[in-house]
């Protein structure tokens, strides 16, 4: 702890830049190296053989503990921004890139090495190697399980790519920004092509509003109704509240009342609109003590402004801007192939929280042109690529399957027990 946070003071934070393949792998195979040559000569250097002991592994997992709680109560910023003060001096907003935080769980993945080889060659020095590997198998598969998702997690973050992507309609997109760097353009060996945008929306809602400032009523505790299947009713500050009809695909127009002069010869009229650009109007009446007010009352969108229903000098009914409840693209993903030429890999639907692999990238649903809303133009996409990710799997199986193997009664103490029985 001590010599990271003053290497953290002293150069900063670590640059895992520095550390992409094949820079990663080469440490890969050197710390595996040391781990097995400070095993081989732990008879010799009491620091090698301690760092085998229960004693060590105490130590280093609780000082683990101890900083992974301390990353999770602290909001983390990426390792590319710049964070000052004491704060950005110590890394605690930047875990992940700090000396102290690397140099521990270090630690920690040296005495699982340690423990892993000296565990092993116990059993394999016994009378009877097989039975004792057999025995300890929750254990070794526990802890090297652990060793490899760690080790694969931490050399693989230098090698993680986070790309965004914006597929315009009709035509393939090969460039790509990375997230922390977006003033930078990749080119990628894939093509997104978007062919149709989707966006499901959640029923309009009607609100109070003030003229003045336009705050939600009441302030801090906004209450809404839900207009549902083209008609709704309730409350609002004491108002009665009633859609009597609506339209769902609606423009707004204007209407002159001959009769009328002034101001309120205008009025806003709203009429079936089945074209880019049409808005959800509702026709709304309140009602409160002798008042009685009714009028169109729509969100509005690029094309349309706004309409609301004014109550008096101090607040209006307003129809607040729907909510995407579910948005998706159909796409097309081309490969390039050796000769720089591109062959369809696949043709998908992508929608939040359902991505698409595809030449172990995966392709998530980001965002989309929100002004336009369900007729946006572009689609945003998230490109992630972490060719380490599958050693992360494998040390997690393996932590499941040691556990597996305790429940169903492999455990040394048990089978201790059951020998101890035997010879009595």
């Amino acid at each position: 702890m001590l010599t990271g946070l003053a290497l953290q003071c002293i150069v900063g934070k670590i640059s895992w830049s520095m550390m992409a393949s094949p820079v990663n792998a080469i440490v890969l195979a050197t710390f595996v190296a040391m781990v097995v040559l400070m095993h081989l000569l732990r008879k010799r250097v009491y620091a090698f053989q301690y760092l085998s002991t229960y004693h060590a592994a105490i130590a280093s997992l609780s000082w683990a503990v101890v900083l992974t709680i301390v990353m999770g109560l602290t909001r983390q910023a990426p390792s590319s921004a710049s964070i000052g003060g004491l704060m950005g001096v110590l890394g605690i907003e930047q875990m992940l890139s700090a000396w102290h935080f690397v140099l521990v769980y270090t630690w920690l993945t040296l005495v699982l090495g340690l423990t892993i080889l000296r565990v092993l060659s116990q059993c394999l020095s016994g009378a009877k190697p097989g039975k004792e590997l057999l025995r300890r198998t929750p254990f070794l598969l526990n802890h090297l399980g652990l060793f490899i998702a760690i080790t694969a997690a931490t050399l693989g973050n230098a090698d993680m790519q986070r790309l965004q992507l914006q597929a315009e309609l009709g035509q393939p997109e090969w460039r790509a920004t990375p997230s922390e760097h977006p003033d930078s353009v990749v080119e990628l060996p894939l093509a997104i092509q978007l062919h149709e945008f989707t966006l499901d929306e959640y029923p309009p809602k009607l609100m109070m509003i003030t003229n003045t400032s336009g705050k939600v009523l009441p302030v801090g505790n906004p209450q809404s109704i839900v207009i549902e299947d083209s008609v709704a009713s309730g409350e609002l500050l004491g108002w009665q509240v009633r859609v009597t009809r609506s339209i769902e695909e609606a423009a707004e127009t204007t209407v002159v009342d001959s009769l009328a002069t002034g101001a309120d010869s205008v009025k806003v009229d709203f009429v079936p609109f089945h074209s880019m650009g049409y808005v959800f109007a509702a026709w709304v009446e309140a009602d409160s003590a002798n008042v009685h007010r009714e009028g169109w009352v729509s969100c509005g969108n690029f094309m349309f402004p706004f309409s609301a229903l004014k109550l008096g000098d101090y607040a209006s009914i307003f129809m607040a801007e729907r909510e995407p409840k579910r948005y998706a693209s159909d796409v097309t993903v081309y490969v390039k192939d050796g000769d720089e030429s591109g062959h369809v890999a696949a043709r998908a639907v992508i929608e939040v929280n359902k991505p698409l692999e595809v030449e172990g990238w995966k392709i998530y649903q980001l965002s989309f042109n929100e002004r336009l809303g369900k007729w946006s133009e572009y689609s945003v996409f998230e490109l992630v690529r972490d060719p380490w990710l599958p050693g992360v799997y494998v040390g997690i199986f393996m932590m499941l399957a040691g556990a597996l193997f305790m429940f169903l009664g492999f455990s040394s103490k048990r089978n201790d027990k059951q020998e101890r029985r035997t010879e009595s």
